[in-house]
């Protein structure tokens, strides 16, 4: 897939984006965002199972991971997707002290954060051909 900037903003052609997130209205927002930003949205999904099926499925280019899920720890999906190569940002309202030092070097999202950031992060992924 190929990003694409308009005059009216960043566009993201067709990005396959999984969205983890058990907060509905940042759930929502990202899903608005990111829709319009061109994007095609897997999920938002909100639990450690829901997730864990979406990434075994593999049907996307890059992910937005809440590390806490209904109170489940969701490092493992993060683990797993560095492994699978997809890139990721976690989004955490916790600080950088909830994030695992293993994924010190993955994008963080603290909360409350804006939708264009996150259009603005896989945009720069795409220039640069991370994934």
């Amino acid at each position: 897939m190929i990003a694409r900037v308009h005059e009216d903003g960043v566009q993201l052609a067709g990005m396959r984006v999984l969205v983890v997130e058990d907060e509905y209205y940042i759930a929502d927002d990202l899903r608005r965002g990111l829709s319009g930003a061109g994007a095609n949205i897997i999920g938002p999904v909100g639990s450690v199972a829901q997730a864990k099926a979406a990434i075994e499925e593999g049907e996307f280019d890059c992910a937005v991971l809440d590390l806490n899920l209904h109170g489940e720890n969701a490092a493992a999906l993060a683990d797993q997707l560095k492994v699978m190569g997809i890139p990721f940002a976690i989004a955490t309202g916790y600080g950088s002290g909830a994030v695992p030092s293993r994924h010190e070097d993955v994008p963080r999202l603290e909360k409350p954060f804006d939708p264009s950031q996150v259009v603005e992060l896989i945009s720069r992924w795409e220039r640069s051909g991370v994934g």
